[in-house]
C-alpha cells in the first residue's frame, strides 16, 4: 500500500515536471511505416556495453531497413538511460518512449505508451523472461489478437544451473529451477519463441516439445575486411572484452587473474592482458597492474582487437551465444575459450587450438598461438568461414519471417 502511495505521488511529480518542461509528445503522430512491432527491453539498447543490446540493435536496423517501424520501450531505466541512447535510435527511425505528457497534461507511463501505439502495431517483441511476465497481459487485454514473441535472449535456467554447478551452491539452483518455470510458461503463452543458438533450441526441447513454435535469431555479426591488417610479428599481449553486469564477465576474469595468468607468466612474464568491459566492480579494478590492465569502458575497442595477438575469453558459465566471441571473429583474431564460450560456433579443424577447458589447456593454446605464425594466421583465416552463419544476409529472412 505505501509502495502504490509513494509511486503514485513520484509519478504525479513527475508529470508537474514534465508540464513545465512543455514536454508533450504525441507517440503516433508522425509514423513512417504501415507495418510495425513493439520492442520492449530491460533498457534502451547501450549497443557498446553489451552483447544482448549490440544484438537488439542490429535487429531493429534490419527492421527499419525493410520497411517496418519499430515502437521502442525501455522498462527498467527509461528515466534514467542517456540521452545519447534515445537520440541514436530516434535517428535510426524508431520511436522510443521517453516520459511525456499528452495534449491534456496526463503523463505517459509505459503502460500508457503500449496502450497508444498498439493499435498501429500487428507484432509486440518481449526480450527476457521478466519483461515477457510483466508485459503479456497487458498487450492481450488492450489487443488480444496482436502476435507475441517471447525472445530469450539466453536461456536463464541453464546460465544459473552451470553457476550452480560450478559453485556447488544449492540456492542459486532454487533460482535456476524458479526460472525454468517462468521461462517454460512463457513460451507456453507466446506465439513465438526466439532462441539464440541452435544449441540452446536442442537444450529448450527437453522442457517444452513445441517445437514448431520455436526459432533461432543468433547475433548478427559481419566480418571486417582489412587490407591493412597488422600482421603477426607487430602484434603481443592478449585482450579480454566484457560487460561487467554480466557475472559470467566477472568470474571469467577473476580465474584469468588467479590461475591462467600467473600460469602463462612462468613461461612468459612479459606478457600483458589488457580487461575492457562497462561497470567493473570495485574487486576486479583492484586487479589493475602493469601486466593485467583493467580499462574498464572503452568507445572505441577497434584498436585492441587490432593490435592484440590473441582473444582470451574462459567463460566457465553462461548461456547463449557469446558476442566477444563474434566480436573478436570479425576482426580476425585468434582467440581461446572454453566449451560454454564457444557455445553456438562452428571452429571447424580449428577447435583444438581454440577451445580448452582446464587453465593449463588454455595456457598451452595461448602459447601455441603465441609463437606460431603458420598456426595463428590458419586461426585468423578461418574466422570469415565461422561467423558467416551470422552474417547480415543469413539472419535477415529469419526475422522477417517473424512479421510477415
Amino acid at each position: 500500500m505505501f509502495k502504490s502511495i509513494k509511486l503514485y505521488f513520484r509519478l504525479k511529480s513527475l508529470a508537474r515536471r514534465l508540464q513545465k518542461q512543455k514536454k508533450e509528445i504525441d507517440f503516433t503522430s508522425n509514423l513512417k511505416f504501415h507495418n510495425n512491432v513493439i520492442i520492449v527491453d530491460t533498457k534502451i539498447p547501450e549497443y557498446d556495453k553489451d552483447s544482448g543490446s549490440r544484438r537488439l540493435t542490429e535487429i531493429i536496423k534490419l527492421l527499419v531497413k525493410n520497411n517496418i517501424g519499430v515502437f521502442l520501450l525501455g522498462d527498467f531505466k527509461e528515466n534514467r538511460f542517456k540521452n545519447d541512447y534515445v537520440k541514436y535510435f530516434k535517428d535510426l527511425g524508431a520511436v522510443v518512449y521517453e516520459p511525456a505528457v499528452d495534449k491534456n497534461g496526463k503523463l505517459i507511463t509505459k503502460n500508457e505508451f503500449i496502450k497508444q501505439v498498439l493499435p498501429f502495431a500487428d507484432s509486440v517483441w518481449l526480450h527476457r523472461p521478466e519483461i515477457f511476465a510483466k508485459y503479456y497481459p497487458i498487450v492481450k487485454k488492450n489487443k488480444p489478437a496482436a502476435k507475441v514473441f517471447f525472445d530469450m535472449v539466453d536461456f536463464h535456467f541453464l546460465r544459473f544451473k552451470r553457476e550452480s554447478e560450478l559453485l556447488g551452491n544449492s540456492e542459486i539452483m532454487k533460482t535456476a529451477n524458479e526460472y525454468l518455470q517462468l521461462e517454460i510458461e512463457n513460451c507456453k503463452k507466446a506465439d513465438k519463441v526466439i532462441v539464440i543458438s541452435d544449441v540452446e533450441k536442442q537444450t529448450l526441447q527437453e522442457h517444452y516439445k513445441e517445437n514448431s513454435k520455436i526459432i533461432s535469431i543468433s547475433n548478427i555479426h559481419q566480418f571486417i575486411e582489412n587490407e591493412n591488417s597488422v600482421p603477426f610479428e607487430k602484434r603481443k599481449d592478449l585482450l579480454f572484452i566484457g560487460g561487467f553486469d554480466h557475472k559470467p564477465n566477472v568470474d571469467a576474469v577473476n580465474y584469468l587473474a588467479e590461475e591462467i595468468m600467473p600460469l602463462l607468466w612462468k613461461s612468459y612474464p612479459k606478457i600483458s592482458i589488457t580487461i575492457i568491459g562497462s561497470n567493473p566492480p570495485e574487486s576486479i579494478v583492484a586487479l589493475n597492474s602493469e601486466n593485467f590492465k583493467v580499462l574498464g569502458y572503452a568507445e572505441n575497442v577497434s584498436p585492441y582487437f587490432l593490435e592484440s595477438k590473441i582473444f582470451v575469453a574462459p567463460l566457465r558459465y553462461g548461456a547463449g551465444i557469446k558476442g566477444k566471441i563474434g566480436q573478436s571473429l570479425e576482426f580476425g583474431l585468434p582467440l581461446v575459450t572454453t566449451d560454454v564460450g564457444a557455445e553456438g560456433f562452428d571452429f571447424g579443424k580449428c577447435k583444438d587450438v581454440m577451445i580448452a577447458n582446464s587453465a593449463q589447456e588454455i595456457v598451452d593454446n595461448i602459447i601455441l598461438l603465441y609463437q606460431n605464425k603458420e598456426v595463428w594466421e590458419k586461426v585468423s583465416l578461418n574466422s570469415k568461414n565461422v561467423i558467416e552463419p551470422f552474417s547480415t544476409s543469413a539472419i535477415e529472412q529469419r526475422i522477417l519471417s517473424l512479421l510477415k
